[in-house]
């Protein structure tokens, strides 16, 4: 075999390769299309209280894990699907919608972008969502969906400066992390033993959050004499007390 033989059967291969590798990419392409639209499919049966969308992909043993952390079955998801009360009126739309497939199971991620008219209020919320879609004789069929609410800054509000000044001192966790408190300007800024400093803003009197944490906030304790005696660190209805050095 000469050397012309070999750059052919090369050229050859590396041919086959591609084309291989686009027929792999135009099925995952095509892939997406179907389950972005079964997807969206079952946003839009949401919004119109339409369960027999949900009957038809939903597999029969499908888990559902809600936003608020409940597990639900087929017949339990269900039965919710129902029409939205007079007032209330609304649209989700998929958006970010990723694939990747794995023989006959594909997992899904996406954004939904709902959008709520609540009584004449406007109202808007995102979720996260990871499905599971398994092949079937009768196509894709959702078996397993997990939403997470995506959770965002609250208003923050200013507070006078001598407000502020209730709030500087340093708290203790224990005999070796501390937790202090300064007022800078108009603003309080916390720093924690061995850690960067951070901003604290303000969602309430003696409720305080640091921007891009909205699961954790800082609630101010106060003594009998309205004095501060301390914080606790609360995520998501778990506190760590912290108590303030004299």
């Amino acid at each position: 075999m000469d050397l012309g033989d070999v750059l052919m059967k090369k050229s050859l291969l590396v041919g086959a390769l591609t084309l291989a590798s686009a027929s792999a990419l135009a099925q995952n392409n095509d892939l997406a299309r179907v389950l972005e639209q079964q997807t969206q499919e079952l946003l839009n049966a949401v919004s119109s209280g339409d369960a027999r969308v949900w009957d038809r992909y939903l597999d029969a043993n499908a888990i559902y894990l809600a936003e608020d952390g409940t597990r639900k079955t087929k017949a339990a998801l269900l039965k919710e699907i129902t029409p939205l009360p007079t007032g209330i009126s609304g649209s989700i739309s998929v958006t970010a919608f990723e694939v990747r497939l794995h023989g006959d199971t594909a997992v899904t991620t996406h954004n939904d972008l709902e959008s709520e008219d609540y009584f004449g209020h406007p109202i808007k919320a995102e979720y996260r969502t990871t499905d599971t879609w398994i092949r079937t004789a009768q196509g894709w069929k959702l078996v397993a969906s997990q939403v997470h609410a995506q959770l965002i800054d609250p208003p923050a509000l200013q507070l006078p400066s001598a407000r502020l000044d209730e709030y500087a001192g340093v708290y203790r966790l224990n005999a070796d992390i501390k937790y202090t408190i300064r007022r800078e300007g108009s603003r309080l800024v916390g720093e924690r033993s061995g850690r960067p400093a951070q901003t604290l803003s303000v969602e309430a009197a003696d409720v305080m959050f640091v921007a891009g944490q909205p699961r954790s906030r800082k609630i101010f304790l106060r003594g009998a004499d309205g004095r501060i005696t301390g914080f606790v660190d609360r995520r998501e209805g778990r506190d760590i007390p912290w108590t303030r050095v004299p």
